[in-house]
């Protein structure tokens, strides 16, 4: 029977809390101390929950009946009682306007200014094919640990393992700016444990680091017989140490052929957007034998536009797999040689064999500098150490192709 005001007030304590219900999951729960709480019972998305609306005599029996109509009328509304009263008590009135996927855009549009174009597509595409179809509906102040966790097992339940953790630091970008914005308390994704998700494997590109391997791979792109233009490409990319991309779209302005050096727009280079917008380009020297390889390039795809155009059209640059493809057709698998290995080997052997200084060979491979004061200061060029150095490097090649003696290194005992 429903309860009455008489009930209420003359309830008595016992050893054990004991509750007096009034329906509709309502009841009033009297503790052993003689202290008595209104408690509403419900479900919601197939788990059971309990919302406090007060304490007895200070909320009336009618009053707890009020907040029991008003639960059951969030409830016909999708809504979540206690997260409606979360949110209110956060400062937030609607919820339905706080959904994950709702936040997720605002801050996506809050951010994308600071990232390029490309890095900032797929990281909504993760949103809208990993993560909005499973949470972006639900309140995000009321997504839990094992919820968010759930989401991205499922990612890595199929073989994406980086995408997973990809997506794992996504969703705590927007956690962490809910909770700056006062629609939800913390970012569930930090209570993860270390095995909450399975590594990622490291993975490095493939390439060719034995000095006589580097000569056999030399000559067979000298033999290849696919296509000048990637032919071309494929020399450039043993010789320049340059980017896959950065190579692939090179423009005919960037290059000074009677200076013998390019310089890459810092616009393309592989930099934070606000470094690519103040920064300088990338110098890159060019030796007798890039040059010599751009001049016959030029007869076939200057003066102007791409030094690699697409073959159908001239306003597009060659296929990303192009590269990839000249040396799958040469025999190369996946796990022996790619277009961003080529960087590898000239790292590995420019130090090792030739015993060109680490510096000079990282600034030409424009690698980071790893302290914030080195990249604001380090204005340091070094482009005559360069130039020697990338023809060095031509020669070298040479050497090889041709079947020079290739002196193992010795390691002092």
């Amino acid at each position: 029977m429903p309860l009455t005001d008489t009930a209420c007030r003359n309830a008595k304590p016992a050893e054990k809390p004991r509750k007096l219900a009034d329906g509709g999951g309502l009841y009033l729960l009297v503790t052993p101390t003689g202290a008595k709480y209104w408690r509403l019972k419900y479900r919601f998305g197939g788990k059971e929950r309990l919302l406090a609306l007060g304490v007895y005599p200070e909320v009336t029996l009618a009053q707890a009946r009020d907040g029991r109509a008003g639960a059951r009328d969030q409830l016909r509304n999708g809504q979540d009682p206690a997260t409606v009263r979360r949110l209110i008590r956060l400062g937030v009135r609607d919820a339905s306007a706080n959904t994950f996927e709702v936040v997720a855009r605002e801050w996506f549009k809050h951010r994308q200014g600071t990232w390029v174009a490309s890095h900032g597509d797929r990281i909504l595409r993760r949103f809208e094919r990993d993560i909005f179809p499973w949470i972006g509906a639900r309140p995000i102040a009321d997504i839990t640990v094992p919820e968010i966790l759930a989401v991205l097992r499922k990612i890595q339940a199929r073989g994406a393992i980086e995408t997973a953790h990809r997506a794992r630091w996504d969703c705590s970008q927007v956690f962490k700016y809910a909770a700056e914005t006062g629609r939800a308390e913390r970012d569930p994704t930090a209570s993860f444990s270390r095995d909450a998700l399975q590594a990622p494997a490291y993975r490095s590109h493939a390439a060719v680091t034995d000095p006589a391997e580097v000569g056999r791979l030399v000559r067979e792109i000298d033999a290849y017989k696919g296509g000048a233009v990637v032919r071309a490409a494929l020399r450039l990319q043993a010789l320049l140490w340059v980017r896959p991309g950065e190579l692939r779209n090179a423009r005919w302005e960037e290059f000074d052929l009677a200076g013998a050096v390019w310089e890459i727009p810092g616009a393309r280079m592989k930099r934070p957007k606000a470094e690519k917008i103040i920064s300088s380009g990338h110098l890159v020297p060019l030796s007798r034998q890039a040059v010599a390889i751009l001049r016959e390039l030029h007869a076939l795809t200057g003066p102007e536009g791409y030094v690699f155009p697409s073959p159908r059209t001239k306003t597009r640059p060659m296929s990303e797999n192009a590269v990839l493809a000249a040396l799958r057709g040469m025999g190369y698998g996946k796990d022996q040689a790619t277009g961003h290995g080529f960087r590898a080997t000239a790292r590995t052997l420019a130090v090792e064999r030739l015993r060109i200084p680490a510096e000079y060979v990282e600034l030409q491979l424009a690698h980071a500098v790893k302290d914030a004061n080195g990249r604001a200061y380090n204005r340091v060029q070094w482009i005559e150490e360069r130039t020697a150095m990338m023809q060095q490097w031509a020669d070298y090649l040479d050497r090889l192709a041709a079947g020079a003696t290739v002196v193992p290194i010795t390691v002092a005992a």
